[in-house]
């Protein structure tokens, strides 16, 4: 822009001839951070692997919320706190929140040792420095920072820095390191933090924890704050985190909250409340606090990152001017990639917060030097700095040289400075799976045509009246008149800002005042204009073929002046090159949108948004020929034009190295009715060096495009028009691989050769209004400036209207109004879509569902369940108790299968069955114990309850026989039947003795008595001291010490003193084994176990009889008593020391009294006795690779467990005999396994971050189905309680503790406020979860949800797997 904007300022003395044409930065770049290094008196953290700095005392008090802080502490895991940092483990490996304050930009494991990087932290009181702070504030709270102006700035960089990595031989480092930085700026009442990570900074996403070992954990970086008030387990301080998946890390470079993309702004600490952190909203909505809202969720724009050109990526230098232009930038680019801070900012995301909004003053320091701009004020990223070796913010040189190509120009002047773009250049690809913000449905704007609208097309060839028939497509659009269409039922496929009028043979859109366009489309007058498309060729450069296919094209038109810029990627050599001289691809675009002068209209006017271009090129003097054919598609929903370019031919071979320059040219454009034609040639030089060939090629043009014909014609429009195209310049870059187009277009009547009047400044380009503005000519050289309509302003300065928050939308009920520059757009809700009118939404109505319409084909639904797949699919599944397809089932009779106690009698129902003790047993029919209160004997007991039962007609019930003292009597007959047969003492039939009625009785001997093997001497020799020392010994008297089986235990010690020694198999002591008191002599067995047993590790120790809890950690297994459901932690110990091992997945078989592990490091599966004496057994060695989750089966003697390296699911025998691969497929990363033996179900966890999920199948891998898959995150613990037939999960993602009935119903949150749970079990009242944060066992009410204990082992690392060991088989009902 000329004209004030460089007024007051020095412009740039004539550089050498430039272009340019500056590749797209999607973000801040590294010279853009703020100053650091030694020479800005920055301390240098030591380096290490988790080192801390000395407390940096502050000039002044900060605020972090409500509270004041002394001193920061500057840790090497990219975090900043107000106290010394605990151990590394337990804060790097865990979620938000900390226990401890945190200012977090990057907190993940980060290792400087060796040299890789290194962190830099200072306190700042400069002016640049604080003033740079305070206008990055006020950017991002306009309001309520208006007049920030901090006195103290604290400044923490990473640079270079690597993360931890494990010592390999022989393995170099890895080469991805990271840079950014962290801003603390404090007027003494608030303070606002501002994070900066530049393009290409952050190269890793997240880090592996130490501890992980082969279990496959990739901890994404968390980015956030903490208030760090966790005092105990129940209460947390607030909290807030911007990142929780990798994606959100890797768009931190690429989105902002700032309008910058790298830049992100907050408000941390006030002396007013504060509740919690509060995010800058200028460049979109932040996750809320408490949660970590992933990134890719909060920006509508998200996808636009990679998509996005704007003119000051696409720069130019005229040999005409004295001055570098800088162009004005649109307000878009401040939300979404733009580059510079010299934009107006707006927020563009698809929620606009209450509160805080930003304009900013769009003006420019174009035409200023490097040297003499001072720290932005977020109209220009560059400051000055005089000082010998400090950061600069300007982009750098080379010994004076620019990076920038040169081209033949005169020399330049003494002592001038070149621009050059920064030196990484290139687009910064975004991810190609970030998702657009939108609402599910497809969106169809009201001024983007619906398919379902669009007019019937009549094919016609249309002869072209040049001298010239070029043979291109010829094929016109055309109204079909068959059936006159009026307004009132297709006013649609108008344009929002077009008005619809009824003609004689049909209807005709319009655009409003102030748009121009062919009313189908109709864009404001003076906006920029962006296209967005793809490129395909099928190329002969010389001799050689060349093929590319949907290489993308960027197009950025300044519609107030006619400056067009094109650029195309990703074309292979050496047809890029060979395309240099083709400046008509890119002047399609110049034609389109060309600065208008009197009595002249641009292509838009005519063609809309939909049209195809047909381009013949013939070069000279090899008459080479290439056909380009460019198919506009319409507008997207923000207004971009999309269109397809398609390449065929031959073109002449240009060497590399060599550029193209093409002379100013004048076209002439030939218009009828349907379609524009021009034929034209021109010149174009080669230059390398010295070398400088002329060149010249002829091209034919023919533009088809849609035309109303029910309107009459405008006489007064022109049968040919003049294009004059000034300042035509082409590049291409080869590190890039982009190819750039740049041209300046004026449309208007043919001139003839005489002198020219005085140009108005509104038809060259040289007047000063915004570039969201129109330019009105006045008398002569006067004008006039008007903002574009969708702004607002003096039309010199112009800033985007939010028609959304004005209320000036057409948005009906159950839509959302989203605003974007210049306009804006309806989006429905979820569930609704478009009607008619394309502003109302109307609720989309549900397609059918078989299981709800009774249209299915299942069985009963007492007896299977219907299982919906969308559309009108299903399956079925038999209920729980029931057998067979889901079609036809079949009640499964569990009386057969023994489930009950043998003192139990099991009643068959349907889909179900129930157990009752017998008379003189009490239990619930699972677990049946003797009825002791009565004083009443077994038999007793069966007898009184079958005689009292005879009282009922038809009651068939044997009635016991009892001898005098109550018991059984051997021989039981039956009263009413006759059979006879010979019980045990507890009553229960001798199989093999029965008799039918008539036939002898069986000869029932009485019960053998129990033989008592003889007392040892160790026995003996006890029991006669006892008698001596009549019954009670003293505390000084020997008492032998003898074991289960009479032997002399081997460690005898003198009463309860502390004199002992060791003895041999007869009780002799062991000479010089006496010890003094204090000292415990080592004894060894003198008796050798029994050869049935294996001989005893000395490293198990064997567990208390009684409920407890096994835990793995690491290298070993954990044993922790209950009492109750008390943590006995005094109690603790450990019981099975496992060197080399890591223990992950743990359970235990109730019937043989049996652990059973999992172990990542030796993959294997191994399992040990709690029994004395036995030692650990590896049942599964092959075939594993990271074996996590394991479930025992008592009922089957099976086992379940999970392997994420090789995403399988496998099941076996306990010995591990009968292996068998249960699930290969759909599983990207299983953890957790559980088992309901009762009801034969199998359920598992997959933490796959991309679709986590819990599922179940039967025992034997039948009937899969997904059961939760929505609203969970990490789920990691797994655990089936079967006292209360629940399915509960601890989930390390949402941090909740759940629960659900085993088909997924019922649903509920127990505790929503864990902190990185990795297992779980259930026992009694209680949940007892293993939390890699705490490094413990925690316990946690089923029914108030509340934490209740903890337990912290003395040795601190995390802990895997979790189970519960009760003193018999839990029971269970079905």
């Amino acid at each position: 822009m000329r004209g004030n904007r460089a007024a007051g300022r020095p412009a740039l003395p004539s550089p050498p001839l430039l272009l340019l044409l500056l590749s797209r930065v999607a973000a801040l770049h590294p010279g853009e951070l703020f100053p650091h290094g030694e020479l800005w008196g920055d301390q240098l953290l030591l380096e290490g692997d988790d080192e801390s700095s000395a407390a940096v005392k502050l000039a002044a008090p900060l605020r972090f919320y409500e509270a004041q802080f002394g001193s920061l502490y500057v840790g090497t895991n990219g975090i900043i706190s107000t106290q010394d940092f605990p151990r590394e483990t337990q804060y790097v490996d865990d979620d938000f929140p900390t226990d401890f304050p945190a200012i977090a930009p990057f907190l993940a494991d980060i290792d400087t040792s060796h040299g890789r990087g290194r962190v830099l932290y200072r306190e700042d009181t400069s002016p640049a420095v604080r003033g740079l702070a305070a206008r990055y504030v006020r950017a991002g709270f306009p309001r309520s920072a208006a007049h920030f102006n901090p006195t103290h700035v604290f400044l923490a960089t990473w640079e270079q820095v690597g993360a931890y990595e494990e010592v390999t031989r022989g393995a170099p480092p890895s080469g991805e390191l990271n840079t950014f930085q962290a801003v603390l700026a404090s007027d003494g009442s608030d303070t606002y933090a501002l994070f900066l990570y530049p393009a290409n900074g952050l190269q890793f996403f997240g880090t592996r924890p130490k501890e992980s070992y082969n279990v496959q954990l990739q901890l994404p970086a968390r980015v956030g704050f903490c208030r760090g008030e966790a005092d105990d387990l129940k209460r947390e301080g607030p909290y807030f985190s911007l990142t929780s998946t990798e994606q959100s890390v890797k768009n931190l470079y690429q989105l902002s909250n700032l309008g910058i993309p790298g830049v992100w702004a907050f408000h941390i600490g006030s002396a007013s409340p504060l509740d919690n952190i509060r995010p800058a909203t200028a460049g979109g909505d932040l996750s809320t606090a408490h949660s970590s809202a992933p990134l890719e969720r909060s920006f509508s724009q998200a996808a636009a990152l990679e998509s996005d050109y704007t003119e000051d990526n696409l720069d130019y230098y005229d040999e005409n001017e004295e001055e570098v232009e800088y162009p004005p930038s649109e307000p878009e680019e401040a939300s979404n990639s733009h580059s510079s801070i010299d934009v107006a900012f707006h927020p563009k995301a698809d929620s606009e917060p209450a509160g805080e909004s930003v304009t900013l003053d769009p003006q420019t320091n174009e035409g200023a030097s490097l040297e003499e701009v001072e720290a932005p004020d977020l109209k220009g990223r560059v400051e000055s700095s005089d000082q010998t070796g400090t950061r600069s913010l300007a982009p750098p040189e080379v010994d004076g040289e620019s990076l920038a190509p040169s081209w033949e120009a005169p020399p330049p002047h003494p002592g001038s400075k070149s621009i050059q773009p920064y030196p990484d250049g290139g687009t910064v690809p975004s991810e190609r799976d970030v998702p657009l913000a939108h609402p599910e449905g497809e969106v169809v704007l009201p001024n983007y045509p619906a398919p379902g609208h669009a007019p019937p097309l009549s094919r016609g060839r249309y002869v072209v009246g040049v001298e010239d028939d070029i043979g291109s497509n010829t094929e016109v659009f055309t109204y079909n008149a068959a059936n006159k269409e009026t307004c009132e039922h297709n006013h649609g496929q108008c344009s929002r800002h077009a008005f619809c009028t009824d003609y004689a043979t049909g209807f005709c859109c319009h655009c409003q005042s102030r748009f121009y366009g062919n009313g189908k489309h109709c864009l404001p007058e003076g906006a920029p204009h962006r296209v967005n498309g793809k490129v395909s060729g099928h190329l002969r450069v010389g001799h050689t073929p060349v093929h590319f296919t949907d290489v993308d094209l960027h197009a950025y038109i300044v519609g107030n002046d006619g400056r067009a810029y094109t650029a195309i990627s990703h074309i292979p050599q050496p047809a890029a090159q060979a395309l240099l001289p083709l400046t008509p691809i890119g002047g399609l675009f110049g034609w389109l949108f060309a600065l208008e002068k009197t009595d002249s209209e641009n292509g838009f006017s005519l063609t809309g948004a939909t049209f195809i271009h047909d381009m013949e090129v013939t070069f000279y003097p090899g008459e080479e020929r290439v056909r380009i054919t460019q198919t506009a598609e319409g507008l997207d929903p923000e207004n971009y034009l999309s269109i397809k370019t398609n390449i065929q031919g031959q073109v002449p071979y240009i060497p590399e190295n060599f550029t193209a320059h093409v002379s100013p040219y004048k076209e002439l454009y030939h218009y009828s009715d349907s379609a524009v034609t021009s034929t034209s040639s021109r010149d174009y030089s080669l230059t390398f060096g010295s070398i400088n060939q002329t060149r010249s090629y002829r091209v034919q043009q023919n533009i088809t495009y849609q035309v109303c014909r029910h309107a009459p014609r405008r006489p007064a429009s022109p049968t040919t028009q003049q294009l004059n195209v000034d300042r035509v310049f082409a590049l291409y870059n080869d590190e890039e691989r982009v190819l750039r187009f740049a041209v300046t277009n004026q449309i208007g009547p043919v001139e003839g050769d005489s002198d020219p009047a005085p140009v108005n400044p509104c038809y060259d380009g040289s007047h000063t209004c915004d570039t969201t503005a129109r330019c009105h000519p006045g008398t002569g050289v006067d004008y006039t400036c008007e903002c574009a309509p969708g702004y607002q302003g003096d039309g010199r300065s112009c800033v985007d209207v939010n028609e959304c928050a004005t209320g000036f939308h057409r948005c009906g009920p159950n839509s959302v109004c989203i605003n974007l520059p210049g306009s804006y757009r309806c989006e429905c809700r979820g569930g609704y879509e478009f009607a008619d009118d394309r502003h109302t939404c109307v609720l989309i109505a549900p397609p059918p569902n078989p299981c709800e319409d009774g249209s299915h084909t299942c069985a009963p639904a007492g007896q299977a369940r219907c299982l919906h797949h969308g559309g009108s699919t299903f399956s079925c599944a038999c209920l729980p108790g029931y057998t067979g397809s889901g079609h036809q089932c079949s009640d499964v009779d569990e009386c057969a299968e023994n489930r009950c106690h043998p003192s139990a009698t099991c009643y068959n129902t349907p889909g179900s069955f129930s157990c009752h003790c017998q008379p003189g047993y009490h239990g619930d029919g699972f677990q049946c114990t003797p009825d002791s209160t009565s004083g009443l004997k077994p038999c007793e007991h069966q007898q009184r309850y079958a005689r009292s039962q005879h009282a009922y007609p038809g009651a068939q019930l044997h009635i016991p026989q009892c001898d005098e003292q109550g018991n059984f009597l051997p021989l039981q007959c039956h009263g009413s039947t006759g059979f006879c047969w010979c019980v045990d003492p507890d009553g229960h039939e001798v199989p093999g003795t029965q008799t039918p009625p008539g036939s002898t009785p069986p000869h029932c001997g009485p019960p053998p008595e129990p033989t008592q093997r003889p007392r040892t001497v160790c026995e003996r020799w006890r029991e006669n001291l006892l008698e001596h020392y009549g019954g009670s010994p003293r505390d000084d008297q020997y008492v032998p010490q003898c074991d289960d089986l009479g032997h002399f235990t081997p460690l005898q010690c003198h009463g309860k003193s502390d004199f002992c020694w060791c003895v041999d198999k007869d009780g002799r002591e062991v000479q010089g084994t006496r010890s003094q008191p204090g000292i415990t002599p080592a004894c060894v067995p003198t008796v050798a176990p029994p050869t049935a047993r294996p001989t005893p590790r000395p490293d198990v120790t064997p567990p208390s009889v009684g409920t407890f809890l096994l835990y793995a950690q690491g290298q070993q297994i954990g044993h922790l008593p209950l009492n109750g459901t008390r943590l006995q932690k005094d109690a603790a110990k450990t019981l099975l020391s496992l060197h080399g091992s890591i223990v992950v997945g743990i359970d235990y078989d109730c019937r043989e009294r049996m652990v059973y592990w999992t172990d990542v490091a030796g993959r294997t599966i191994s399992r040990a006795s709690l029994e004395l004496g036995a030692e650990p057994e590896t049942i599964v060695n092959s075939g594993l690779i990271s074996p996590e989750g394991l479930a025992i089966d008592h009922f089957r003697r099976t086992m379940y467990w999970t392997d994420s390296g090789l995403d399988k699911i496998e099941r076996a025998q306990l010995d591990g005999s009968e292996r068998k691969v249960l699930f290969h497929t759909d599983l990207v990363n299983p953890r957790a396994i559980a088992v309901d033996p009762i009801r034969g179900n199998l359920y598992w966890t997959d933490w796959n971050r991309e679709a986590p999920k819990i599922e179940t199948s039967s025992l034997d891998g039948e009937n899969r189905r997904i059961l939760i898959n929505k609203d969970i995150g990490l789920p990691n613990g797994l655990t089936f309680d079967p006292f209360s037939k629940l399915l509960c999960w601890a989930d390390a993602g949402t941090k909740k503790l759940e629960c659900t009935l085993p088909d997924g119903t019922g649903r509920r949150v127990i505790q929503s406020n864990l902190n990185y749970p990795f297992s779980i079990i259930s026992y009694a009242d209680h949940f007892y979860h293993t939390d890699w944060r705490r490094d413990g066992v925690i316990s946690v009410n089923k029914d108030s949800g509340q934490f209740t204990d903890e337990y912290l082992p003395e040795q601190r690392s995390h802990l895997y797997g979790i189970t519960a060991v009760y003193p018999y088989c839990p029971a269970g009902r079905k």
